[in-house]
């Protein structure tokens, strides 16, 4: 059995958020000498590869490692800050800014969407009025009157283009003038052919003109950006919502007066002032007040609990009926919150099976796509001799051939999942768990402070004269084991007895006298007594001399959700084994309540990695649940791992994920989710090959018009990001 009260913990994650945050940030999880970058400009996967080549590239980092939602890249560079590694992202044309808070706002997202939404409307506005032109050419306007029209087109087309068309130019302008080529470089190639084309038939008197076509191709492939850049604030990550819980300024509390200060300036000791409704700005603890909090966002629990001096609260929560002074432990990027996001931000920039794959492809774009345009346009020109013909089906490679789709097949199921477990009480740590995680298919459990809570209360006091009670009580009260706290609680309605020589004996129990007799609460074996091993309880007994020894019984409060958790684990096929090292009869009674039919007890920890190694060698896709020290070898060597919050610091670490709420349900639903993102990104590319077999062939064929390229580019890459937000149902 864990115990919980010697490793700082209580049983309940809500009440351990803060202590678990602060261990994290004791233990310095994000390196110092991080450096994050945002990444306005970035919005592809080949600009994550572009991104990090040129930073571990660069003397001093050590890894790099781009968040395309968040538009960040995070560096481990120690010794270098932000002006070392901003130049280096400029030569390689993308810009880069150190972190601003500001930058990831809603705010500043809603500015980038009401620029795109200006342009389609001014490329919308224009294509329609060139349409309206085009009419009369097309119905038989000729000579004269057909270049008129031309000419006005053009006058409409040609600055539209240039102004609505900037996303593109300045993106391909950047990658061409540091010899890239980005996924912008052939789009904006295909703007510039269209409108020059156009301007050479016009000058020419040609019969046809293309400035409706430049302006219909602008006005779609900015609908596509603009569609690309919602979905992705719509499936924002755990990472923006934990960010979106920092708190700017703080309420500080100098000689008893108040100050409103920035968060990133407050310092271990100070104190702060919370007032009702507002949110926590900083880890610490509670030094006058009485309140209850709002704890849902950071741990899942849904009931607000009871906040009272001595107690930790954490970055992020909010304070929901009274006002609270609290002494600061954390802020700023030490505090909890941060520690947090650093940990999402780390799972959703790691490279996975299926991460690897997308990006390899995106890296064969830009050179074939390139030479797919040249071998098209010079095959149609020996072919007709058609210099116009050829031009536009060149354009039209160039467009229909751009992989959004697939550069959005991993990242965007990626973001959509960390998300949804992220609201469900479930913290990815690695990034590659969700692969690892759909592929299991035994589920192993430890059970005390995994399918219990590891919190034992008393069956009944019946059994204890009402006259010893207050000597239970205060004998109760003098040791720190968890049977002991049980029954300090169990008794909390009685008085505490006077005693004398207390002496607590590691391992065995507490001794003492009361009114000259000798006293003794603990273990059967220590007090020479004979105990039950058949009974499913544990037990403590209460030996007063001149009285007849007292068997107390407890019992193990189980985790919210075990039941439901088994059930579903059940359901969907997988096999379900309790290992514990508690009594057989204990772990007999919860299997038997669980529905467990294969289930071992007095396991030692060696003896549960050398299971959980015999069920892979098995060929046994293993997820292992635990939250002991004794639980840590078989958490590092199973398939997939996942530890409560409430688990001690080695078994966090050595696991993939933890569950920051009470509830176990998150365990189940995260192998129903990660089994559905797993289908998801096989979906995705399989949307984003069968779209490349047909549009591809067709525009080499001459048969996909720009414009129509355009809105077949457009659909694949909405139709990819769709299918992911699927998985937010």
């Amino acid at each position: 059995m864990t115990d919980l009260t010697a490793s700082g913990f209580s049983a309940c994650p809500a009440c351990d958020a803060a202590p678990l945050a602060q261990r994290l940030a004791d233990r310095a999880d994000v390196a110092q000498g991080t450096v994050i970058l945002s990444l306005p400009t970035a919005h592809c996967a080949t600009c994550i590869t572009d991104v990090e080549t040129a930073l571990t590239a660069h003397p001093g980092v050590r890894a790099a490692r781009v968040n395309l939602t968040l538009r960040r890249v995070t560096v481990d560079a120690p010794g270098l800050n932000a002006d070392d590694l901003i130049p280096v992202l400029a030569g390689v044309g993308y810009e880069a800014h150190e972190l601003d808070p500001d930058a990831l706002s809603a705010t500043t997202a809603d500015r980038q969407g009401r620029d795109l939404l200006m342009r389609i409307g001014v490329s919308g506005f224009a294509m329609m009025n060139i349409m309206i032109l085009s009419v009369a050419v097309w119905s038989g306007a000729e000579s004269a009157t057909r270049d008129l029209f031309h000419w006005i087109s053009g006058a409409i087309a040609l600055p539209t283009v240039f102004f609505a068309g900037q996303p593109f130019f300045r993106s391909a302008w950047a990658a061409i003038r540091v010899g890239r080529l980005g996924m912008d470089v052939p789009i904006s190639l295909a703007l510039i052919l269209a409108s020059a084309i156009s301007v050479y038939e016009t000058m020419q008197s040609g019969h046809h003109a293309y400035f409706d076509a430049a302006a219909m191709l602008c006005f779609f492939l900015l609908i596509g950006r603009y569609l690309d850049h919602r979905t992705r604030a719509i499936a924002r990550s755990a990472a923006a919502e934990l960010t979106a819980l920092e708190v700017p300024r703080a309420t500080l509390l100098v000689d008893g007066a108040e100050q409103t200060v920035p968060v990133a300036s407050l310092r271990p000791g100070d104190l702060i002032r919370i007032r009702p409704g507002a949110r926590i700005p900083a880890d610490g603890e509670i030094t006058e007040g009485r309140s209850e909090i709002d704890r849902a966002l950071l741990t899942g629990e849904t009931l607000p609990v009871l906040a009272a001096p001595g107690q930790m609260l954490s970055a992020g929560e909010v304070n929901l009926t009274g006002p609270l002074t609290l002494r600061v432990t954390a802020a700023g990027r030490d505090s909890s919150l941060a520690r947090l996001t650093a940990l999402v931000e780390a799972a959703e920039a790691a490279r996975g099976r299926y991460t690897s794959l997308a990006e390899r492809a995106s890296r064969l774009y830009s050179p074939s796509v390139h030479l797919m345009a040249l071998c098209s346009f010079a095959g149609w020109i020996w072919a007709t001799g058609d210099l116009r013909l050829a031009v536009n089906i060149a354009a039209a490679v160039l467009i229909v051939t751009c992989p959004c789709a697939l550069g959005l097949a991993v990242p965007a199921v990626a973001t959509a999942a960390s998300g949804r477990l992220f609201r469900r009480g479930l913290l990815i740590k690695d990034g590659t768990a969700l692969e690892r995680l759909a592929e299991v298919d035994t589920v192993v459990f430890d059970k005390t402070g995994t399918l219990t809570l590891g919190r034992p209360t008393l069956v009944s006091a019946d059994p204890l004269p009402t006259g010893l009670r207050p000597v239970a009580r205060a004998m109760a009260l003098a040791s720190a084991h968890p049977l002991s706290a049980a029954l300090a609680a169990a008794l909390a309605d009685h008085p505490a007895a006077d005693l004398t020589d207390v002496t607590e004996h590691p391992g065995f129990g507490v001794s003492a006298h009361w009114r000259g007799r000798m006293i003794r609460l603990g273990r059967a074996d220590w007090l020479g007594l004979a105990d039950d091993e058949e009974r499913p309880t544990s037990a403590a007994w209460l030996a007063v001399e001149g009285h007849a020894p007292v068997r107390l019984e407890f019992t193990d409060e189980l985790r919210p959700g075990a039941a439901d958790c088994v059930a579903m684990l059940r359901k969907a096929g997988l096999r379900v084994v309790l290992i514990s090292g508690d009594r057989q009869a204990a772990v007999a009674d919860l299997a038997a309540r669980l529905g467990i039919t294969d289930f071992h007890a007095s396991v030692d920890p060696q003896g549960k990695e050398a299971m959980v190694a015999d069920l892979a060698a098995g060929g046994a896709r293993v997820l292992m649940v635990g939250d002991g020290l004794n639980d840590t070898a078989a958490l590092a060597r199973a398939h997939a791992s996942i530890s409560p919050a409430s688990a001690l610091d080695a078994a966090r670490v050595a696991s993939d994920m933890v569950l920051t709420g009470s509830d176990l349900v998150p365990v189940a639903e995260a192998v129903a989710t990660a089994r559905r993102a797993t289908r998801r990104i096989q979906e995705n590319f399989a949307i984003s090959i069968a779209y490349n077999i047909v549009a591809v062939p067709l525009a080499v064929a001459g048969m996909v018009t720009p414009l129509i390229a355009a809105l077949a580019m457009s659909l694949s890459s909405i139709t990819v990001t769709l299918n992911a937000l699927r998985l937010r149902d």
